[in-house]
């Protein structure tokens, strides 16, 4: 209709009519239609290309650093961000990257019913799993120990070198099963992918920087990534320096992000572990580890308490021969020679003189040697009750020499003479002279001055001297007067008790002493 009017009037008159608005329209919409459908193909041809590109990225022949290249385009991936969490099966508790591949390929075939026999042999991944918040990326971690190391016995220094794994799922980083590759080294990637930013706290220093070949970067073909580092850390332990050193120091550090909440980033012990792991060629310097545990952060321990942490507590204890053989056996050797001088005459003054001045000094010498290793305290410690009471006995048995040799060459009194192996004598009754022995009613030549028995001076026996008769009518008792100890015999009498009461006071104190701060230990 339209082209037939149009007809018409060019037939009826030579001026050109207006076009229609409403075909001016119409052409309008097609063009547009057509250029979208045009702009459609050429996205979906572009989409399709570089799926098909993508592809042809993880067949077998292409290296990991092609794969990881393209795995890590900055219009895919962005390391700024933490990685999605979407499924509970990657989460953690995954003992092996391959577990959940091998799953799924499981649950992909058709189940047979006699398989379910064999049930309890199949890895199964909600089993052994941690309970968590969705939402949040779990980080497995476990330690290696690989040496340990202390610069000498009594410092609270010591040294850990470990290797520290950290293990989380990225599904970002998935790459295709057709690869030939089990895992993709990513070592040179460092700087591109995301890392946890694990902190540690409560040690003492790093030894070493970080270097390249301190660590090592692995990505599974699930998307698991495997974070090696190996540390050599200087740990300030805690040690109880006041029964040093029956003491067992305890070191201890911990692991913490420094960026994420507990709410986006929770770090639990791979697998459950109780205790570290240590290295079949475990080597230690002077550092004696007893125990070890891994136990999250108790709040006093943790840095910041709404932030995921873990801790791990190394207890070490003491060489208990070191100190037997440099401090203990020398200084009951020197205070045992200091009793020596026991054994001696009274009148040794040099031999006992240097004995006494010999130990004290050699003890001195001794004790200062190794005190000056030791951290200075304001406490009392066990070193410093064995070293006082050790020198306190080497010091008494030297007063006592000073004291008998000052009470032997003291002048006696009553004219008392001293006879070794008898008792004092008067030197009246030393100048008399005796005779044959005599005995009761008979002149059979005794002493004149020798006492003897009476038996018929009534019932009741008397003494009297040989030359005296026994009266009938009385009996004369004669009693001597008791004269005081010669000095010299006062003098050797402290020697024979000081020969009991040092050794013997000594034993109790050695016995007191080591299960007294042995019991703390």
């Amino acid at each position: 209709m339209v082209w037939v009017a149009l007809g018409r009037r060019a037939a009826g008159g030579g001026s050109r009519p207006p076009v229609s608005p409403l075909l001016s329209l119409s052409i309008a919409s097609l063009a547009g239609s057509f250029t979208l459908a045009i702009i459609c193909i050429l996205a979906l041809t572009l989409t399709l290309t570089t799926l098909a590109h993508a592809e042809d990225i993880f067949e077998e022949g292409k290296s990991d650093k092609e794969i990881l290249d393209n795995l890590l385009l900055s219009t895919r991936y962005d390391k700024r961000l933490l990685p999605p969490v979407q499924d509970a099966d990657f989460c953690c508790g995954m003992r092996q990257p391959s577990d959940v591949e091998s799953l799924t390929n499981q649950s992909a075939s058709p189940r047979n019913p006699n398989q379910n026999k064999n049930l309890n042999n199949i890895y199964m991944p909600h089993e052994n799993l941690r309970t968590h918040l969705r939402g949040t990326l779990t980080v497995n971690v476990s330690v290696l120990l690989l040496s340990l190391a202390s610069p000498d016995e009594s410092s609270l220094k010591y040294e850990v070198e470990f290797l520290l794994q950290q293990q989380w799922y990225d599904p970002r980083l998935r790459y295709s099963n057709r690869s030939s590759y089990e895992f993709l080294n990513a070592i040179h990637h460092h700087n591109d992918i995301w890392l946890p930013d694990t902190y540690f706290i409560m040690h003492g220093d790093f030894k070493d920087p970080l270097i390249p070949v301190h660590f090592a970067l692995r990505i599974y073909r699930n998307g698991t990534v495997n974070y090696l580092m190996r540390r050599h850390l200087i740990l300030s332990c805690q040690g109880r320096l006041n029964i040093f050193p029956f003491d067992d120091p305890m070191c201890s550090f911990a692991i913490e992000s420094i960026s994420y909440e507990q709410t986006a980033i929770t770090y639990v012990w791979k697998n459950d572990e109780g205790t570290l792991r240590k290295s079949p060629s475990l080597t230690t310097l002077n550092a004696y580890l007893i125990q070890n545990r891994t136990i999250p952060c108790p709040i006093k321990a943790s840095w910041r308490g709404n932030y995921s942490c873990l801790k791990v507590d190394l207890i070490f204890t003491r060489d208990r021969a070191f100190y037997f053989t440099t401090v203990f056996i020398p200084g009951i050797i020197l205070v045992t020679s200091s009793f020596i001088t026991f054994w001696l005459e009274w009148n040794a003054v040099p031999a006992r003189v240097m004995i006494g001045v010999t130990t004290m000094l050699n003890f001195f010498t001794t004790s200062n040697g190794f005190r000056s290793t030791l951290p200075v305290v304001s406490n009392l410690t066990a070193m410093n009750v064995w070293d006082g009471v050790c020198m306190c006995f080497i010091y008494a048995s030297l007063l006592e020499f000073v004291c008998v040799n000052y009470v032997g060459r003291k002048r006696p009194l009553h004219n008392v003479v001293y006879r070794p192996g008898e008792n004092p004598v008067t030197q009246g009754d030393k100048k008399r002279e005796g005779g044959g022995s005599t005995v009761p009613g008979g002149g059979g030549g005794g002493a004149p001055n020798e006492i003897v028995t009476c038996t018929n001076c009534g019932p009741n026996p008397c003494t009297h001297t040989a030359t005296n008769g026994c009266a009938a009518e009385c009996c004369f008792v004669q009693v001597r007067k008791k004269e005081p100890p010669h000095p010299i015999r006062v003098a050797k009498t402290i020697d024979v008790i000081a020969r009991i009461t040092f050794p013997t006071a000594y034993a109790v104190f050695l016995v007191f002493f080591f299960i007294h701060y042995k019991g703390f230990s």
